[in-house]
This record gives structure tokens, C-alpha cells and sequence, in this order.
């Protein structure tokens, strides 16, 4: 029996094309929590730009955020992962070096770091709906803090050479034009892990849904991991059940599926 239910943001919960969550999986979340089961979000974005739940807030028991580097419950710091200093450096001292943008969040904010700002706002606000970034917001104070996750502006042939210059972190890639790049201590796998122990869930009664690569490690910790229909291959091939994508109810019909409503 599912008791658990972790989603993604973007392309999972919020349909890419029309930056809302689908009237059929605010229904089927109310069902859900009529029965008395949880509703948990696991995303790679920071809690300054979760913007787009306004619609089921009140459903949400707890977050998992910057993938799996900052957790809480009502107010109440679950996890909290940082990545460290020395690597925080060595991506920074490259985004200078080949001259592209990051976002870096952190537990004083969030602030964009090196030039070509207007290609994350392009990104974030064209694409993704986000026009809350403060883009003259100076990075320096955010990078004298815990930085959590950096946001690189690279494509995916340019991975390989940044991280193993770093020694604790990872990267996350779900969307072509930038990869999130975390403490290898944080993962959206993790974060569950976290959560579970927190609250005490039985991970096999959770149920994890997501369509990045970002969501691989949940949707495999999970008892149960769904791809969306629109997901990558890699991460259909992760999952236990495909459902249908995001603007085709695919929240919906996976909760039908397997009984949860």
C-alpha cells in the first residue's frame, strides 16, 4: 500500500508547455490526501523559486529541495548539505575561465554569478516561468555562506572535464542548457532517505514520480518509481511503471493504476 507521494516539479507536476499543474492531478492529490496519504515535493529548485505550487500548497507535507541538499517539514530543517568550499571555488574559477553563468543558492539566497545573465533569464523566465531571480543581486555574499547547489550554464560535453576537478560534488542534468551541481551527499534519493527517517515512512510504501535526470536516484529508492510519459529514456528505464506525460494525465492515471485513488 503507497502512504507516500514525492513529485518533481517541472515536466511532472507542471506541465513545460503551460507552466500549470493539470486541473486532473489537483484532483487526484485531493483524493489522495482524502485517504489519508502523504504528498511530498522533490525537486532540484531552490525554495526561493518554487513559485508554481500555489495550486495544491495546501496538500504539501514537506520538501525536498536543490535535490536533496535542503529538506524540511513545517518550518523544521531536515537535511541540510552543503557543498564544500574547495569545490565551490573550482566551479566558480571555471564559470570565469570559459566565461558562462551560474545560479548559485545558497542558505543566505540566491544570486546569479558571471556574465550572459540574459541567458538565464531566458532560460528560467521564457522557459521555465521563473521571474522572480533578482538578477543584480551580488553573488559574493551567497558564496560567503553554505552554498548548496550551482546552477552551470554548460552543455553536457563540458561535464566530464569540470567535475573531476571537484572531490565531494555530483551533477544532476535535467534540461540541456545547464546541469545542477550538488554535494555528492545530496540526491533526491537521499532526501527520501532523510524524510523517511524524519517522519518515519517505510520507503516501500513511497511512491516517487519524475521525468529527469535529476530524479533517477528517487524514482529507484522508491517502492514504486514512475517516469512520466515525457521523461528521458534513462530515466523510463529506471523507473518501475511509465505513465502517460504530464499534459496527458499522467499523474492521474499512475495513481489509478496502482490503487492509490
Amino acid at each position: 500500500m503507497i502512504r507516500s507521494l514525492f513529485f518533481d516539479i517541472d515536466g511532472t507536476l507542471c506541465s513545460l508547455k503551460t507552466h500549470e499543474i493539470p486541473l486532473s492531478t489537483v484532483k487526484a492529490l485531493e483524493q489522495a490526501k482524502s485517504k489519508g496519504v502523504k504528498v511530498f515535493i522533490s525537486t532540484g529548485r531552490p525554495i526561493q523559486i518554487i513559485t508554481n505550487l500555489k495550486a495544491i500548497e495546501h496538500l504539501i507535507d514537506g520538501y525536498i529541495t536543490t535535490n536533496g541538499a535542503y529538506c524540511f517539514v513545517n518550518g523544521d530543517v531536515v537535511r541540510c548539505t552543503p557543498i564544500g568550499k574547495t569545490d565551490v571555488k573550482v566551479m566558480l574559477d571555471d564559470a570565469d575561465k570559459y566565461d558562462y553563468p551560474c545560479i548559485v543558492a545558497g542558505d543566505r539566497g540566491l544570486a546569479v554569478y558571471g556574465n550572459h545573465k540574459e541567458t538565464v533569464d531566458r532560460v528560467f523566465r521564457e522557459e521555465l516561468n521563473v521571474d522572480n531571480i533578482d538578477m543584480k543581486k551580488p553573488a559574493a555574499d551567497i558564496i560567503a555562506g553554505n552554498v548548496l547547489q550551482i546552477t552551470s550554464f554548460f552543455p553536457a560535453s563540458h561535464e566530464q572535464a569540470l567535475m573531476a576537478q571537484t572531490t565531494g560534488s555530483g551533477s544532476a542534468r535535467w534540461h540541456p542548457e545547464f546541469t545542477d551541481i550538488t554535494s555528492v551527499e545530496a540526491d533526491k534519493g537521499k532526501g527520501l532517505e532523510a524524510m523517511a527517517a524524519h517522519l518515519g515512512l517505510d520507503i516501500a510504501e513511497t511512491m516517487a514520480f519524475g521525468d529527469g535526470g535529476n530524479d533517477i536516484s528517487i524514482i529507484r529508492k522508491a517502492g514504486i518509481g514512475v517516469a512520466m510519459g515525457n521523461a528521458g529514456e534513462d530515466v523510463k528505464a529506471a523507473a518501475d511503471y511509465i505513465t502517460a506525460s504530464v499534459d496527458d494525465d499522467g499523474v492521474m492515471k499512475a495513481l489509478l493504476h496502482h490503487a492509490v485513488i
